[in-house]
């Protein structure tokens, strides 16, 4: 799958005009992104960063039987945005990171990486905001925040678009 030209025009965007999109963008439901896969872009960080981590990647979300929705990330291979995305794997298996549980919380959607990352890792203190871009539901615009301590947070450049790319 690639990205459809509203999600490309997305990661043109200065991180204020993210900002504002995020500000004005509609809040999600959990069932509107459960079992479902989305090909990632992660936007506004500096370029020495992103060639230490990644620009593409793949979420998905997963409702169990009690009714929590939680998810983790794909690694993917790492090349032009206008390619395919394709996982990355590891033993045989896509290779997975960073697991997290969605909240809900003051009406948005938050994948909180402290309810579901294990062991000591940097993503434990990640709380990532996800809102509606369209009208469909397919797109969706996210930011990163990093838990301090108590309920202060503070925001990373961080950004990314999640463009839905079918059932997990």
């Amino acid at each position: 799958m690639t990205l459809a030209r509203e999600a490309l025009d997305l990661c043109e965007l200065s991180r204020a005009e993210l900002a504002l999109r995020f500000h004005n963008a509609a809040p999600l439901r959990p069932e509107a992104i459960a079992g479902h896969q989305y090909c990632g872009v992660s936007l506004g960080l500096p370029r020495l960063v992103e060639k230490l981590s990644w620009k593409k990647f793949s979420k998905a979300f997963e409702m169990s039987r009690a009714g929590t929705l939680s998810g983790y990330n794909v690694r993917t291979e790492d090349d032009a945005l206008d390619l395919p995305w394709r996982a990355k794997t590891r033993d045989g298996k896509p290779w997975t990171f960073g697991a997290f549980q969605v909240v809900e919380e003051h009406g948005d959607l938050l994948l909180d990486y402290g309810k579901g990352t294990t062991g000591y890792s940097p993503l434990r203190r990640l709380r990532d905001p996800l809102r509606r871009i369209d009208e469909d539901g397919d797109l969706h615009l996210g930011r990163s925040l990093i838990q301090l301590w108590g309920k202060r947070r503070i925001a990373t450049p961080s950004w990314f678009v999640l463009q839905r790319a079918g059932r997990v």
